[in-house]
């Protein structure tokens, strides 16, 4: 079983590659966001107290958070976990390999996607969505075959997002360089960070995390 983590800023591409190493490895994503939701709507002990949090307009609490990530790492056997969105904080990767540690699993491998920003902006302003499947699109590199409509699912519901304009994504970008910045020295010092060219074809990309986790395995 092979844990990661995948680091990069807003675009640079983990949904994507996740959900590869989903389809090709049966690897399970754990996103922070889509468990809080499927918690608030479960009905279980845990998932009250998200809904009850989360209706008072209060953010989440890390000890949510992991206990969450602890019920999904005890219900799940798959080939192992990327975790999406979390940590965020020092605290929380403390939490997080205390957990792990208590689970008798670990962290094998984190994974910097790295960019150039000004490169990032021109490749998310052009970037669309299908609403439906969630295959992603960009107007220059990656364009539907007919336009209007999804390639992969037929559907002519595509958007974007209504934060992907230079303005939003440069202040986006500052934030997550202030949060992640810890994180990339506290995992380098682990000896756990890998870094890979983030703006690389999608194909090479692939291939430069496949080679990461191939050596950790």
């Amino acid at each position: 079983m092979t844990n990661i983590i995948l680091l990069g800023p807003p675009g640079a591409g983990k949904g994507t590659q996740a959900r590869r190493l989903v389809e090709e490895r049966g690897m399970v994503q754990l996103s922070t966001g889509d468990m809080l939701r499927e918690a608030k709507d479960s009905g279980t002990e845990m998932g009250n107290k998200v809904a009850e949090v989360m209706a008072k307009g209060q953010l989440v609490t890390d000890e949510i958070v992991i206990g969450l990530i602890e019920e999904k790492l005890a219900a799940d056997e798959g080939a192992g976990f990327i975790f999406d969105g979390f940590p965020r904080t020092l605290g929380q990767a403390d939490a997080l390999g205390r957990l792990l540690s208590r689970m008798g699993q670990k962290l094998d491998a984190v994974i910097e996607m790295q960019v150039d920003d000004e490169a990032l902006v021109k490749r998310i302003t052009g970037r669309f969505t299908c609403g439906d499947c969630g295959e992603v699109y960009h107007d220059e590199t990656k364009p539907t075959k007919v336009a209007g409509k999804c390639d992969v699912c037929g559907s002519t519901n595509l958007k974007r997002r209504a934060d992907d304009n230079e303005e939003s994504l440069r202040t986006r970008l500052m934030e997550y360089y202030k949060k992640t910045s810890p994180l990339i020295g506290y995992y380098y010092h682990a000896g756990e960070l890998f870094q890979i060219d983030g703006l690389a074809e999608m194909s090479a990309v692939s291939q430069a995390i496949s080679r990461v986790l191939d050596q950790q395995s």
